[in-house]
C-alpha cells in the first residue's frame, strides 16, 4: 500500500471521513481508492466481539470467546511469560473471527480502591503496570493483531468520566500515570493508543496536544494510530489538530464538517488531516498484512490455559494451622452461592461470553473431593435469609472443614459507577461469623474485582483471594484448596484496614466536575510506607504452601554513574517440601533525600519456579531510571547523587536483603542562582563559592559574639542557612554589599 500516494489522491472531504470510524467496530472504508474496512473489537481479558447489532454497553451478545482472568487478576500472577502466553492465546482468537485488533490492554493506575474499574486494571505501582502490559500487547500482537492501550491518561474513576478535569502536577503524572504506559508504549510498540474520556489539568485528552503529539508521538516515538474512547471526541477539527487520529464509534453526521471547516476557514493546516489519515492507513496496512485467513483456535486449549492462568494469580492471604490445602479423606462443607454461580468477571465493556463456565462445584467434583453444598447466602440480595444461614450452619458444624465462597456481587463493582465502600454484603460476613462459631477450621475464597476490608479476618484459618478469574476460575480454585496447585499470586495493590485510611480518600472521586490529585506521587505502598501506616495486606504480599529462603545479595559495583547498570544477583531457595513460585521482588529506596520521594519503589521482579531443595540465582538490572526522580523545572529524568538502597524481598513489607550503592549523577538539574538564592540551596547544589564561605563565617562569629542566652549555636546556624543573600544584605550590611551578592552570584553561576 502507498499510503503517501493514497493519501495525494484523496479529496479534502475523503481525508476528513478517515477520520472517524465507519461504525461501531469498524474503520473508515475508501472504495473508489482499494482502502478497506478493518473491525476492531472490546477486550482486554478476552475478545469481546458483538454478533449483531453493536451498543458497547454488553447489552447485546457477543460471539463465545475465552473469558481469560480480569487485569487485577492476571497483574498478581507477577509472571510475564504467562501473560504473554495469555495475550497470545487473544491474538489467535481475533484473527478466528477476523477481528484486527483488539482494545485492550487496560493500565490505568489503581489511585483508589473504590474505582469501579479495578477490575480491569493491574496495579497501583507504574512499574508492575507496565511490565503486565508490556507483555500483554507483545502476546497478542505476536499474532498479527494489534492492540490499544489504554485509556491514556489519568483515568481513575468511573464518576464522571466523561466530563472530570483530572487535576495532576507534573512531577506525578510522570512518575505515577504516565510511567505506567511508558515502556509499554516504547518497548511492545502497541498499534494503537487509546485516549481517555476525560480532561487532564483542563484540556480534554482527545484534543490534548501536549499529551497525543509532544510526548506519545515525538518523545516516546510511537508510530501507531490513537484512537479515542467510544464518544470521547470533542471538536474533530482540533482533535486532528491535537494528534487525535481517529474517533470511535464512526459519526456520520455529528462531527462531519468540523474538520472540513477547520481547513477551509485555515484554522488547521491540511498536513495535520494528512498525518492522521497515514496513521490509519498504516494501521490498515499492518492488518491487511497480517490477516490469517480461515484461522482457528484450540477452544478446549485456551480454557485449559484460562485455568492454569487462574490458579497462578490466587493469593493465599492467609493460612494458619496450614488449613490449606484441604487433605485427603477431609470432609469438606462447601458454602455460598458463587460455589455454584460463580463470578469470574467484571461488568461493561469487557464483559465476555464465555465458552466455558466451570464452577468450584463442578472442579471439586473432577478431583474426587468429598464435600457437600449449601447456598448460605443469595448473591442478587444482601439481606440474611433465616432459612439458609441455618442449612449452612447444620452443614458446617458436621465437617472436617469449611470452604466458603464469598465476595463481591455484580452490582458492587462495574464499569459506569464507583464503589463507596469496601465491604462485602452485609449477609456474607454475617454468615462468615457464624460457620466459624460452629466449625474453626474455615477458609473463606473471594471474588472480587478490587480490595476489600475483612473484619471477620480474625474469625477463620484461611484466605485465598481468587479475583475474578475468568471462564475455568471454579476448576482453577478447586486445584489450589486440594494442593494440585500451590498459589504462587501476589498483591498488585495494598489492601487497606480502613478506606479513611486510603491515599485519595479526601479527594475521590471528585467535586464540580474537578478531581485533585493531591496526594501527589504517594500513591499505594508509597503512601503506607511514608506514613509507616499499618495496613491489612502489604503490596507485593502472598503466602505459599512450601518456604523460602533468600541468600547472597550481590551487587557488581559498590559506586556507580548514572549512566552505568548496576547488576544485583540474588539467590532463593525452596527450604520447604513442596514444589512452588516465588516472586523476588527488587525496591530501590534512598534515605537521606533533598527531593521528597517515596521510601522505595519496585524496580524489579522474577516468579521463579523451585522443587523442594532447589535454589537459583535471580539477577536484576538497574539503570539511571531505577534510581531518578523527575525534575519539573528541566522536564527531564535526575538523580540525586547519594546512597541508594538495594532491597530484595518476597513483598514491599518483608525485605530480606539490602545493599547499598553510590551513585553520582552525570547531569544534575539547571540552576541560576539570583539574589534570592537561599545559602543552604546553593551549598545543596555545590554551588557555594569562597566568598560565600567567607561571609558565612564572619556572620556566625559576629552572632556568637552577641549576648548567648537568646540565640543557641544551632538556631543561628539555621537562620543564615535559610537566609536568602538580599536578607543577608539586610542584616549583615556590613558584610554583605550588594557588590558581594553580586560577585557570590556570578561565582555560583561559573561566571
Amino acid at each position: 500500500m502507498d499510503i503517501k500516494k493514497l493519501i495525494s489522491e484523496m479529496t479534502l472531504q475523503e481525508k476528513c471521513e478517515m477520520l472517524s470510524g465507519y461504525d461501531f467496530w469498524h474503520t473508515q472504508p475508501l472504495e473508489r481508492l482499494g482502502i478497506p474496512s478493518i473491525m476492531v473489537s472490546d477486550g482486554p481479558h478476552g475478545l469481546r466481539k458483538q454478533a449483531e447489532a453493536a451498543d458497547h454497553l454488553g447489552l447485546n451478545e457477543s460471539v463465545p470467546a475465552t473469558c481469560f482472568p480480569s487485569g487485577s487478576a492476571l497483574a498478581s500472577s507477577w509472571d510475564k511469560e504467562l501473560i504473554q502466553e495469555v495475550g497470545t492465546a487473544l491474538g489467535e482468537e481475533c484473527q478466528a473471527e477476523n477481528v484486527s485488533v483488539i482494545l485492550g490492554p487496560a493500565c490505568n493506575i489503581k489511585r483508589s480502591p473504590l474505582c469501579g474499574r479495578n477490575f480491569e486494571y493491574f496495579s497501583e505501582d507504574p512499574y508492575l503496570a507496565t511490565q503486565m502490559a508490556k507483555h500483554h500487547i507483545l502476546g497478542v500482537q505476536s499474532q498479527g493483531v494489534g492492540t490499544s492501550i489504554k485509556h491514556f491518561c489519568a483515568n481513575n474513576q468511573e464518576a464522571m468520566r466523561m466530563r472530570t478535569d483530572t487535576i495532576v502536577d507534573e512531577r506525578t503524572l510522570r512518575e505515577i500515570y504516565l510511567a505506567a504506559f511508558e515502556t509499554a508504549v516504547k518497548e511492545a510498540k502497541p498499534w494503537t493508543v487509546m485516549c481517555s474520556y476525560n480532561q487532564l489539568n483542563g484540556t480534554f485528552l482527545a484534543c490534548n496536544k501536549e499529551l497525543l503529539t509532544d510526548l506519545l508521538k515525538e518523545e516516546w516515538g510511537f508510530e501507531g494510530q490513537v484512537m479515542t474512547d467510544w464518544g470521547a471526541i470533542k471538536n474533530r477539527g482540533d482533535c486532528a489538530a491535537a494528534g487525535l487520529d481517529m474517533e470511535m464509534p464512526g459519526t456520520k453526521t455529528v462531527f462531519n464538517n468540523e474538520a472540513y471547516d477547520a481547513v477551509i476557514s485555515g484554522r488547521i493546516k491540511e498536513e495535520a488531516l494528512d498525518k492522521a489519515v497515514e496513521r490509519t492507513l498504516r494501521l490498515v496496512e499492518w492488518a491487511v498484512e497480517n490477516n490469517k485467513e480461515n484461522a482457528e483456535f484450540d477452544k478446549e486449549g485456551h480454557n485449559q490455559l484460562a485455568r492454569k492462568v487462574a490458579g497462578e494469580c490466587m493469593i493465599l492471604l492467609k493460612n494458619d494451622g496450614c488449613m490449606l490445602p484441604v487433605k485427603k479423606g477431609d470432609s469438606i462443607a462447601v458454602i455460598g452461592e458463587f460455589a455454584e454461580k460463580p463470578r469470574y468477571q467484571g461488568g461493561g465493556s469487557s464483559h465476555i461470553n464465555p465458552i466455558h463456565c466451570t464452577t468450584l462445584l463442578d472442579g471439586l467434583k473432577e478431583l474426587g473431593a468429598d464435600f457437600q453444598y449449601a447456598k448460605g447466602f443469595s448473591i442478587d440480595s444482601d439481606e440474611i435469609e433465616t432459612v439458609l444461614f441455618d442449612e449452612a450452619k447444620q452443614l458446617a458444624a458436621g465437617q472436617d472443614k469449611v470452604i466458603i465462597m464469598a465476595g463481591l456481587p455484580d452490582s458492587y463493582e462495574s464499569e459506569g459507577y464507583d464503589r463507596t465502600h469496601l465491604n462485602m454484603p452485609p449477609n456474607q460476613i454475617a454468615l462468615i461469623k457464624e460457620i466459624a462459631k460452629v466449625n474453626p477450621n474455615v477458609a473463606v475464597v473471594l471474588s472480587n474485582g478490587s480490595a476489600i476490608v475483612m473484619p471477620w479476618l480474625d474469625d477463620v484459618k484461611a484466605v485465598l483471594e481468587a479475583h475474578l478469574g475468568g471462564q475455568n476460575s471454579g476448576g482453577a480454585v478447586a486445584d489450589v484448596v486440594t494442593g494440585k496447585v500451590n498459589p504462587s499470586g501476589r498483591l498488585a495493590e495494598t489492601f487497606a484496614k480502613r478506606l479513611e485510611d486510603t491515599p485519595a480518600y479526601l479527594n475521590f472521586p471528585c467535586h464540580q466536575y474537578k478531581v485533585e490529585y493531591r496526594e501527589g506521587i504517594f500513591v499505594g505502598y508509597r503512601y503506607y510506607d511514608k506514613k509507616k501506616m499499618d495496613v491489612l495486606f502489604p503490596f507485593g504480599y502472598g503466602l505459599s504452601y512450601t518456604d523460602f529462603e533468600y541468600s547472597g545479595l550481590k551487587l557488581d559495583k559498590s559506586s556507580m554513574h548514572d549512566s552505568d547498570k548496576l547488576t544485583v544477583k540474588a539467590t532463593v531457595k525452596n527450604v520447604g517440601a513442596t514444589a512452588g513460585k516465588e516472586v523476588v521482588q527488587l525496591y530501590v529506596g534512598k534515605e537521606q533525600e533533598e527531593v521528597l520521594r517515596a521510601e522505595k519503589e519496585l524496580k524489579g521482579f522474577e516468579k521463579i519456579a523451585l522443587n523442594p531443595g532447589e535454589s537459583k540465582e535471580i539477577s536484576f538490572i538497574l539503570d539511571k531510571r531505577s534510581f531518578a526522580y523527575y525534575n519539573v523545572d528541566d522536564k527531564d529524568w535526575f538523580v540525586e547523587e547519594g546512597d541508594y538502597q538495594i532491597l530484595i524481598g518476597a513483598s514491599s513489607r518483608d525485605i530480606r536483603l539490602e545493599g547499598q550503592v553510590h551513585v553520582i549523577p552525570d547531569t544534575k538539574p539547571s540552576f541560576t542562582a539570583d539574589r534570592f538564592s537561599v545559602v543552604k540551596e546553593l551549598q545543596d547544589l555545590g554551588r557555594s563559592t569562597e566568598t560565600l564561605t567567607k561571609v558565612l563565617n564572619a556572620a556566625l562569629d559576629n552572632m556568637n559574639q552577641g549576648d548567648g542566652g537568646a540565640l543557641s549555636p544551632q538556631m543561628m546556624q539555621a537562620m543564615v542557612q535559610e537566609m536568602p543573600l538580599a536578607s543577608m544584605a539586610t542584616i549583615f550590611p556590613d558584610l554583605m554589599s550588594e557588590e558581594t551578592i553580586a560577585k557570590i552570584v556570578s561565582e555560583a553561576n561559573g561566571r
